[in-house]
């Protein structure tokens, strides 16, 4: 509480916890703190609340009692520590007499206060109290029992302070209990959520904020990678399979395609992802996904949803093409290679065997090799579908990594493309545009892997997964 605020903290101490040397070790402890006082009460330690059986509850002894307001006042450093001094008289059915002459020694002893208390229903004797009190030190009072007295009244009778004890606790039990009924009974929160409070004013109380500027400030500047998947496509080769739903959400094993990737995604802690959709989207329906639409899908090209989702783009970020399958260890060391552009190339390309399928072909700077230590990154020198197989270096799996400065050109290349020729823009592959990107000088650079992944474009690769 002390860390948490900056208005004074009173604490009720009890009766200081034991004797005088307790109270000693009290007062010291609560200076160290930041506290502002304490207050103690003339019983026996342990004590009772004085609501329970007061009548029966013993005094502590005045000269005793005093020893420990003495004792208390003896060991502050600080002047403006204050001892408040409790008077149990009216509690134990003492009367006014004994209340007197307890709070008078009290204050002769070294009190800073007096905290008179009494449990009936109207504050009869605290205003007789007042009327016989010298006003030699101030007066608290607790009306968690004569709680209908006007506050204007104790301010007549002199009354310096007034301690409301209890009734927030009171009150938020009473709400929990009622929250608790309504859920139970109406199993929703529909008739509550307006009147309880926002998550946000939880996280205001809580200064979340200052949290966060801490954070950036101390913490490494650890960027979170993004993803982007492009899932507009029919899918022309699946027959009926596609009907009411595009590639993507074509199940494989029990899971979606793009639910495979998503997964994957998650166990290299890429958590944000964003989908291209277009042809059924609506049958698209994984959750806590952000979803762009492309509807142009089938007149514009592939390129124009890279285009369409540009704004997700901003690096690090990953992409890759929804009909796809890739193990986590290929997905790892693509985000772990440096570079501003970089693709994911299978040099095994097995799948290049099948003869009628254009395949995505790269040749490099520099071959790949098995050798230990041989260069798994290079540069990508010529990219497409026109390269003579023997001659490739191996297969693009349609997997790229952008970085912060790489998203922002790649971005910047292909809205200039768009800008100058929209028509010759639709027309162009993606692997049309990474060659422009070559051409213009930008370093685009490959990752060597092998195998472990599938590019799911026909029933006969459905097919191969089933035999994996």
């Amino acid at each position: 509480m002390s860390d948490a605020t900056s208005i004074p903290i009173l604490l009720d101490g009890d009766t200081g916890f034991g004797n005088f040397n307790n109270v000693r070790r009290l007062v010291k402890k609560l200076e160290q703190r930041g506290v502002a006082g304490v207050c103690i009460e003339d019983k026996i330690f342990p004590k009772t609340n004085s609501f329970i059986g007061g009548e029966n509850q013993p005094l502590a002894d005045i000269e005793e009692f005093c020893g420990r307001i003495k004792a208390g006042k003896d060991s502050q450093t600080d002047v403006n520590f204050c001892i408040i001094a409790r008077v149990e008289a009216f509690i134990a059915g003492w009367g006014l007499e004994e209340a007197l002459k307890r709070a008078h020694a009290y204050s002769q002893a070294g009190a800073d206060a007096i905290l008179i208390h009494s449990k009936l229903s109207k504050p009869k004797d605290i205003f007789e109290f007042m009327k016989r009190w010298d006003r030699s030190k101030p007066v608290i009072i607790v009306p968690t029992k004569y709680y209908k007295t006007p506050t204007e009244e104790f301010e007549k009778s002199d009354i310096s302070m007034v301690i409301w004890a209890n009734h927030m606790l009171r009150r938020s039990i009473k709400t929990m209990q009622e929250t608790a009924k309504i859920i139970h009974d109406e199993r929703t929160l529909v008739n509550i959520e307006n009147e309880i409070v926002s998550i946000s004013e939880i996280f205001r109380i809580q200064n979340s904020k200052e949290y966060e500027h801490a954070e950036e400030r101390y913490l490494p500047k650890i960027k979170k990678i993004k993803a982007v998947i492009l899932a507009a496509d029919k899918g022309a080769n699946f027959g009926s399979l596609t009907d009411e739903k595009p590639k993507c959400m074509i199940s494989i094993h029990g899971k979606t395609i793009l639910a495979r990737q998503v997964e994957t995604f998650n166990k290299c802690d890429i958590k944000d992802i964003s989908v291209v959709v277009g042809y059924k989207k609506d049958a698209v329906d994984i959750p806590n996904l952000n979803y762009v639409e492309n509807s142009h899908y089938v007149q514009r090209g592939i390129l124009y949803s890279y285009y369409t989702i540009r704004d997700q783009i901003k690096g690090p970020c990953i992409i890759s093409f929804g009909d796809v399958l890739f193990e986590p260890h290929i997905l790892q060391g693509l985000i772990e290679t440096d570079g501003h552009i970089v693709l994911a190339i299978d040099t095994s390309w097995w799948q290049g065997k099948k003869s009628d399928r254009d395949i995505d072909m790269v040749i490099c700077k520099h071959p790949a090799s098995d050798k230990y230590l041989s260069q798994r990154c290079t540069l990508i020198q010529d990219i497409g579908v026109h390269i003579n197989r023997a001659q490739a270096d191996g297969e693009w799996t349609g997997l790229l990594k952008l970085s912060t400065d790489g998203a922002r050109l790649f971005i910047s290349e292909m809205e200039q493309l768009f800008s100058e020729d929209e028509e010759k823009f639709y027309s162009m592959d993606i692997n049309d545009f990474i060659k422009q990107l070559v051409d213009a000088g930008l370093e685009v650079k490959s990752h060597y892997f092998r195998g472990h992944w599938l590019d799911i474009d026909s029933r006969e690769d459905l097919s191969l997964v089933e035999d994996i």
